[in-house]
């Protein structure tokens, strides 16, 4: 499969799309269905290979056609198989009814489906189509094979999560492992849908990549395929000014510390030099802990403006730690004013709570300038009628976000979601789970600001961001400290 293409994620509409214009193109629609199958066959052979005996749970429509084959493929094997279905199979159309006109064994229905130890459930109820809450009978048996304990083979997406938003619809079976068709569907990297479909396995059944891209939105998985012709250049030529000045806001003296992990971020991540801009209260606490970053007194609007004539200094993080909503919200209209580049994280996402269109307006017009790094409850803030409406997807409100505040949206969590405002949205799988500790927004606030110190444009910028620090994540290992983690951050070289 084309590496570009491997990065793509495609919603279940745009796959109805695509397996249309599949067919359109000469394709036998039954053909692929054909391959689904013994791809699911071979992977249950592969992945389970004590199983006792294979339950294939059937749907009413393709998934369960895909199922079918399955069933077909793995009696020809030699397996155990008993089948069990959704609704009478008789009334299956198109694909889906050759599918199950060529399994030639018994097909009982699905309530009369009852766990054994050593059986492997191959489910192929609904796939990533479902959109609305299962049918009783099938939450009947999700509850029965959980009791059980037996393994799930899922075909598309475990049935019960929708495909669109990852979210689960009344039940779901968690699943040993999900195999999928061509690309990932948002429902594979969204949780809880990405903690439920367990290992992924993405296999291509022969439509062309130019289809996919035809009807594939500006939707993929961040990897550095994305963004690596953007990553900054070096020559013999670079010194610290090229490589970018980028200046972090620190807190009050109680609260120093999470503009000191940006700016360790910043530095290690690239930045040809890091200032920390404290309150005159501050200094000596910071000075302390300071040695290759340097120290600027920064108290008022005065002090900032002066700041800004160093046409040199043209990125700045305000945020981790800084407390103070008033002067951020100051600090933030000068920084615009001046045409500044600003990561803006934590303290300084909330100071606007009460006016985020005053926050989109300083930046509007220029989308190369504000990343935001709200998590969850950040982002309700400055976006409540998103927040709450259960409609939409993570990738949906993060999109949405960018479009209305002008600015690169990195909605945090573990399935980060970074979104453009023009519509480009990219989800991040590399980040491992401890880190979730606190601290790490702060580093990752600080490496945003080393990539847009160094030229990057925004979204990239961000996306690499994103990337690196779940990299050093993985490197720092379990039980990691957020002061550890700038010094794990993988050197460019290294991506």
């Amino acid at each position: 499969m084309h590496q570009e293409i491997e990065t793509l994620i495609v919603t279940p509409d745009e796959m109805g799309h695509i397996d249309r214009a599949a067919a359109a193109s000469g394709l036998s629609s039954y053909g692929l269905m054909e391959r689904a199958g013994q791809a699911v066959a071979a992977a249950a052979l592969r992945l389970f290979p004590d199983a006792l005996r294979f339950a294939v749970l059937c749907g009413p429509g393709n998934n369960g056609g895909d199922g079918y084959v399955a069933a077909r493929a793995l009696v020809e094997a030699g397996a155990v198989v008993i089948v069990h279905a959704l609704g009478d199979p008789a009334l299956l159309k198109n694909d889906a009814a050759i599918a199950f006109a060529a399994f030639e064994g018994s097909v009982g229905p699905l309530s009369d489906y009852v766990p054994h130890a050593g059986d492997v459930v191959v489910d192929a109820l609904f796939g990533a189509g479902l959109s609305r809450s299962v049918p009783d009978a099938v939450a009947e048996v999700i509850a029965a094979a959980t009791r059980a304990v037996v393994p799930v083979l899922a075909v598309d997406l475990p049935s019960g999560v929708d495909g669109r938003t990852g979210q689960v619809k009344g039940a779901a079976f968690e699943a040993a492992a999900t195999v999928t068709f061509m690309c990932r569907k948002p429902g594979h990297v969204l949780l809880p849908g990405k903690g439920l479909a367990g290992m992924l396995d993405v296999f291509d059944i022969g439509i062309p990549a130019r289809i996919l891209a035809r009807h594939g939105e500006h939707l993929r998985m961040n990897t550095p395929a994305v963004w690596r012709l953007t990553l900054p250049r070096q020559t013999g030529q670079t010194h610290k000014y090229v490589r970018g000045h980028l200046a972090v806001f620190s807190g009050p003296a109680p609260a120093t510390g999470a503009a000191r992990l940006s700016a360790a971020a910043g530095l290690r991540a690239g930045a040809g030099l890091v200032t920390l801009l404290s309150q005159k209260e501050a200094v000596p606490a910071n000075a302390a802990h300071l040695t290759a970053i340097m120290l600027k007194t920064v108290d008022d609007d005065q002090d900032l403006a002066t700041l800004l004539q160093d046409e040199r200094l043209k990125t700045f993080v305000l945020g981790p730690g800084f407390g103070d909503a008033e002067t951020a919200r100051r600090f933030v209209r000068l920084l615009a004013e001046h045409g500044r580049r600003l990561v803006l994280d934590a303290d300084g996402i909330s100071a606007f709570r009460d006016d985020p269109e005053r926050l989109f307006s300083f930046f509007a017009g220029d989308s190369s300038r504000l990343v935001l790094t709200p998590h969850d409850g950040e982002f309700a803030r400055l976006f409540p009628d998103l927040a709450n409406d259960g409609a939409l997807s993570k990738i949906d409100r993060a999109r949405k976000a960018a479009n209305r505040s002008n600015a690169v949206v990195i909605l945090k969590g573990a399935d980060t979601v970074i979104a453009a405002p023009d519509g480009r949205v990219l989800v991040n799988d590399n980040a491992p789970p401890w880190l979730a500790t606190a601290g790490s927004g702060d580093v990752l606030a600080g490496i945003v600001g080393a990539h847009l110190a160094q030229g990057m444009p925004a979204f990239e910028a961000a996306a690499s961001a994103v990337w690196r620090h779940g990299e050093a994540g993985r490197i720092a290992g379990e039980g990691l400290t957020a002061e550890e983690l700038p010094a794990a951050i993988p050197a460019w070289s290294e991506i």
